[in-house]
């Protein structure tokens, strides 16, 4: 084999590393690439796809395979699609990393492209407030995410994580090594510019609900008074604002790849007043008319 031959194949990636269908279609997503816009929304529960696409002008494409389901369509004239993502940063993980390839990758040769393409990604969520005046049925924009998680240590991009604000929280926290160690992760400035009066902070990514959440019902957590201590941290003006199970993951993969992500919660309980909210829906449909009337009148 010659060098030429031998650095192309090396080049190209193996089936069982890019899943494909016959029809060409990215495996877990079940998505061609015609079937995706430049701007897409995630939220976790496949039912609020629809919430979502109900106010579309115009649908192209439904797509289902497994929790991930996908519409794509028209609104003010710009291409949006909403993307289910189910629950976790596992989850994540793949609907990133399947939407970087429907974008980035040749799907005939199987080759990168030699020029990278940049998604803007919002997800719509919901979260526990970590602050005692932070009030149900309001917003918070993540403008940074804080990882529990452990996803981002299985890949080799070290760069974007914020080492000062990680090893602040950690020592913080007295971070035990039984644990995967914390890692933060900053917002794209320029989706976060498009919700300025929103409420801002730390948002922190659980691995789990209960738990690592700091949540008992049968089974003691072994971090006694999770909330109260992420409650008293600060980092210059920040401080963790709210608990969720996705926003670690999407930014860290976001960055490494090269999108735009941002996250936008819905609070429907404050973990410290011990409040939920008596009608949390309400609160998600003006999230999603808010970011729908943003994004849409945007240049992004």
């Amino acid at each position: 084999m010659s060098i030429q031959n031998y650095i192309f194949t090396m080049n190209i990636i193996a089936d069982t590393e890019l899943i494909l269908s016959k029809e060409k279609k990215i495996y877990h997503l079940n998505l061609s690439k015609e079937e995706i816009a430049d701007t897409i929304i995630l939220v976790g529960d496949p039912e609020r796809v629809e919430l979502v696409s109900n106010k579309f002008d115009k649908i192209y494409c439904k797509i289902k395979h497994r929790e991930f389901i996908t519409h794509t369509g028209l609104i003010n004239k710009k291409k949006i699609s909403v993307i289910s993502t189910g629950i976790g940063p596992d989850n994540i993980d793949i609907v990133i990393n399947e939407l970087d390839a429907l974008v980035n990758i040749d799907f005939n040769t199987r080759i990168k492209n030699k020029k990278s393409k940049s998604l803007n990604i919002i997800r719509l969520g919901t979260c526990g407030a970590l602050q005692k005046n932070i009030k149900v049925d309001t917003l918070i924009a993540s403008s940074y995410a804080l990882g529990l998680d452990n996803l981002a240590h299985f890949y080799s991009n070290k760069k974007v994580i914020n080492k000062d604000i990680s090893k602040a929280f950690t020592n913080h926290m007295n971070w035990t090594k039984e644990l995967s160690t914390p890692y933060i992760v900053e917002a794209s400035k320029n989706l976060l510019n498009l919700f300025e009066n929103i409420n801002t902070g730390i948002t922190a990514t659980a691995p789990g609900f209960y738990g690592p959440q700091g949540r008992q019902l049968r089974i003691t957590p072994s971090i006694n008074q999770l909330e109260e201590k992420m409650q008293d941290f600060k980092f210059k003006n920040l401080q963790i604002k709210n608990f969720e199970m996705e926003t670690s993951a999407l930014y860290y993969l976001g960055r490494t790849l090269g999108h735009n992500t941002l996250t936008i919660c819905a609070v429907i309980g404050n973990r410290l007043s011990k409040k939920y909210s008596e009608n949390y829906y309400f609160t998600i449909n003006k999230m999603i008319d808010l970011v729908l009337k943003k994004i849409s009148s945007s240049s992004y």
